[in-house]
């Protein structure tokens, strides 16, 4: 069962810290609130954990450019929506191409806020619905035997029957069983089938 998101909100003012969590508890997310990054680093629940940052850029010991960085080093990929008192172009360009959602100033409007961090968490879901088919699809390809797998790679490349025997050097016979079972394992009724497959598997890498 999908957690419920968390919103973590990190910002070394505590009385827009305070606001921005009644805020958001008045709109129906859960959110968590933290004065610095390294608090944040100590007591956040763990990165495969769904949810987002609402992440001031100037703050006290490492900026919030850096946690930034920092996360997407550590394979964490909870979307970021800044929040920033002095805006500048050169953070915002380097906050927007590592990957943040959005680059907001302070004062931000209600509906502004609330509509970059929906976006955030679509983006936050979208991610682990990635994530949950590509073990999926693994799970289902590593039941395969190495035979099994040769013959899926020999179909998918638009192979016969007849020409996969010959490739593998064993009989048609044989070829249509590992083909069979394959299909059944996969849950798989036709080549397109195994072909939509293959192509899912190459998505979600």
């Amino acid at each position: 069962m999908r957690q419920n998101p968390v919103v973590h909100v990190i910002d070394d003012d505590d009385a827009l810290r305070v606001a921005l969590l009644r805020l958001l508890d008045a709109a129906g997310h859960e959110a968590r609130g933290y004065a610095s990054t390294g608090e944040f680093l100590l007591h956040a629940l763990p990165p495969e954990h769904a949810g987002c940052l609402l992440l001031d850029v100037n703050l006290p010991g490492p900026s919030g450019l850096e946690l930034q960085e920092v996360l997407e080093q550590h394979g964490c990929t909870l979307p970021v929506v800044f929040l920033t008192g002095r805006a500048d172009v050169a953070s915002g360009v380097r906050a927007m191409k590592a990957g943040a959602v959005d680059f907001l100033q302070k004062p931000v409007q209600r509906e502004t806020l609330l509509g970059a961090l929906e976006r955030a968490l679509a983006k936050d879901a979208a991610q682990h619905a990635l994530r949950d088919e590509s073990r999926e699809l693994h799970a289902l390809f590593a039941s395969l035997t190495p035979r099994e797998r040769e013959v899926f790679d020999l179909v998918i490349g638009g192979k016969l029957n007849k020409q996969i025997a010959d490739q593998l050097k064993t009989s048609e016979r044989t070829v249509k069983t590992h083909r069979a079972q394959l299909m059944l394992k996969l849950g798989a009724e036709s080549a397109t089938d195994l072909g939509a497959l293959a192509e899912r598997l190459r998505r979600t890498g």
